[in-house]
This record gives structure tokens, sequence and C-alpha cells, in this order.
């Protein structure tokens, strides 16, 4: 009597929730069958070997359980990710480089000095006037701050007007629904906490300000179109529609990270586009909230090269041996920001569970805007971007597409 094949997406659920257990916040969303979950928290306690052992079998049985081609892709880059967790947690030894490329499908290399000081001298005609760049920039975000006690208000005004945005262009279920906190002592600036149904409940972290022209980019990363609007897109049409029961559990570092930040890094060009600056600046200013949101643009887009100098640190940290100090040192010259935000910055990039994740945004970003920009000559930006929230798209198959072009 042959043997039936493996059930390979209910057990890649399985094996995510064990992760949990391990390790508290590596299941980022579970929207699946709660009997699942309290299965596996009476399961005896896993072990780090376990779970490599299981991920192994389970890319081994991958091919018997004859899945769509995107599916099984889909399960292999994600068990290839969860497989290195697993040798991490168990002390194996696991170069910085190989972690990243065996969680995120993509080869790091550092950023060109080159690149960043141009972008030092776009930023510096931007914003004229005494003193050195990094007092004229810190100036230029100190004018920018929402003041602490108009945070909530701001946040709930932005969501507000890119919910009307994303419901028209891409469309939202009926029930959806986010609601907003604000906390303080987080190593990451704001955090989705999909809880399934359709709703979300996103944190807004208050350690450091907030800039009025940054704020923009935060809710709709978090919210509309990018993390509540993918979550909700993939439940009902993944999920509901047809039953993929491997995307009820989100897992981080895996690939379906990386294509998930970058999709919400793109959430501003994707829903406002050009002209996102003045739009901003139109809406909070119905709340007495001003900011010059045409020069919040421009400083935007000059600073935008600036952004790889975090993964810099982490490649310098874990993989070059620099210390603390200097890599606070290196942040705080490139970044143009203060030893405080640098040092903000250094706790998400040595927290045991977030030290590798800074890629998810840096190469995500690069990634999926390069494809977004590679789109048909004549198609709507829309057309593309809803692939994002849609289909269980993997970095490696994004790379094939541009490649094909």
């Amino acid at each position: 009597m042959t043997a039936r094949p493996l059930d390979v997406p209910l057990e890649y659920v399985r094996l995510g929730l064990r992760f949990d257990r391990l390790e508290s916040g590596f299941v980022d969303a579970y929207t699946g069958d709660r009997r699942i979950r309290a299965e596996v928290e009476d399961e005896p306690a896993p072990t780090p070997q376990g779970l490599r052992d299981r991920a192994r079998e389970l890319l081994g049985e991958l091919a018997a359980a004859e899945l769509p081609a995107d599916r099984a892709e889909f399960l292999h880059g994600q068990l290839t990710g969860l497989e290195c967790s697993a040798r991490k947690m168990s002390g194996e030894p696991v170069a910085f480089l190989d972690e990243v490329a065996s969680y995120f499908q993509v080869e790091l290399t550092l950023g060109d000095p080159a690149a960043y000081a141009a972008a030092h001298a776009e930023l510096d005609a931007l914003l004229p006037g005494t003193g050195s760049l990094t007092e004229r920039y810190a100036a230029h975000r100190r004018r920018e701050e929402c003041p602490p006690d108009r945070l909530a208000d701001a946040v709930q005004a932005l969501s507000s007007a890119l919910r009307d945005r994303v419901r028209g262009e891409y469309g939202l279920p009926e029930a959806e629904t986010v609601r907003y906190e604000v906390v303080t002592d987080k190593p990451w600036s704001g955090f989705n906490y999909y809880e399934g149904d359709y709703r979300s409940r996103v944190a807004i972290n208050a350690d450091l300000p907030h800039r009025l022209g940054q704020l923009p980019h935060l809710v709709a990363h978090e919210s509309y179109p990018g993390h509540h609007t993918e979550h909700c897109r993939k439940e009902q049409g993944l999920v509901e529609r047809a039953a993929r029961l491997e995307h009820t559990v989100f897992l981080v570092n895996t690939p379906e990270c990386l294509m998930a930040e970058g999709l919400a890094d793109l959430g501003v060009q994707a829903s406002i586009g050009e002209g996102w600056g003045p739009w901003a600046a139109e809406v909070l200013a119905d709340l007495g909230l001003r900011f010059d949101g045409h020069l919040a643009e421009r400083v935007a887009a000059a600073v935008a090269p600036l952004n790889r100098v975090r993964q810099d640190a982490a490649v310098l940290l874990h993989d070059r041996g620099a210390d603390a100090d200097e890599v606070a040192a290196y942040i705080q010259r490139w970044s143009l920001v203060s030893a405080d935000r640098a040092r903000q910055q250094l706790r998400f990039l040595t927290h045991p569970l977030w030290r590798a994740y800074i890629t998810t945004y840096v190469e995500g970003f690069d990634l999926l805007s390069t494809w977004l920009d590679a789109r048909p000559a004549g198609q709507p930006v829309a057309d593309r971007f809803v692939r994002l929230l849609d289909e269980p798209l993997t970095p490696a198959a994004v790379t094939r597409e541009l490649q094909a072009v």
C-alpha cells in the first residue's frame, strides 16, 4: 500500500508555530485554525535540532506533494529560511551573508560611498544656510516634528485619507479595520500586528520624534496599501478562496518578509505617487499641522540612497567585525543622524531576532521598485502593484521576471 504524500502546507504551518515556542515573536501573524496552534502548544518542547531536521524533511517532501509551481516555490523558500534559523538557534556557525541569503534570497554588497556623498551634495543644495550639513538636516527634521500630543490625530487623518485611496484603487474587504496605539521602548518605529478577520493593530513607537513628512510613509507602510492591505487581500484570496493554508502564518526571517517590507515601503508611490508631499501637507493642514510638502518630497528623494547605510551597518557589525562605536559613527556620518538615532538603529541591528531584518527594507525596496518601474509600457502602477498584494511571489521569482525583460 502506497503511503499518502505528506501534507506539506499543514506541516509547514505546524513547524512555523513551533519556532514561536523557541523565540517569541517568530510568528508575526497567525490567522489559522486555533486547534492547530493549541495542538502545537501541547507538544513536548521543540529543540532547534528537531526543527532543523523537520525543515529538511519537508524540503525533501515538496516534490512528492505535487503542488502548483508557485506554491511549491513559495514553500521551498520559506522552509529554506526556517532551516537556517534552526541552525542559528542551535549554535551552528552560519556566516552573516549566508544567513541573509538563506532568509531572503539576496546577495549583499556594501553600498558606494560616492553615492552617499552625491546624496549629501543634493541635500546640501536643498537646505542652504549656516552650519554643517548634519546641523542643517537636523534643523529641517526638527521643523517637521509632529507634536507628541498630536501624533495619534495625525496618524488617524492620514490613515483615513489613504484608506479612501486604497479602497478605490485596489479594493478592500468591507469589514477591514485598523486601530492605532502609541507605544515606547521598542527597536522599531512602527509595527503591524495582524489579528485576522481583516483586523490590524498598528503600534507607533514614540521613543524618537516622528516627522510630519515621514508619517505618510509610516502609515502607508503599516496599513494602506502596506502590511494591513496585503494581509487582508491574501487572507481573502489565497486563504479563503484558494485554500492555501501556508498563508495563515507569517514568519520572521523568510523570503515573504522581504516581499512584504518591499511592497510596504512602496506604499506612498503605489497609492499617491508624485506629489505625495503637498497631498500630505493638505491632509494635515486640516488639523493645524503644517510643513512644506514640496520640500519634504524633494528631501526624501535626495536622501533615499542613504537608506542603504543601515544595511552597511549590519554587514560591518556581523560580517566585518566592527565594534558598535565604529558602526554608530558610520551611521552618523553617512545617514546624517544624531547619536541617539544611530544608537536606536543599533538596537535593531543587534537584536537576536531582527539583526538581519534590515535587508528586507533595503533590498526589498530596491528589488520591487525596480520591478515596478519595469512594468510594460502603458500599464498603470496599480495593475502591477496589485500582484504584490495578491500573489505568493518570492524574491527569486521577481528577479527572474526582471532578467527576462
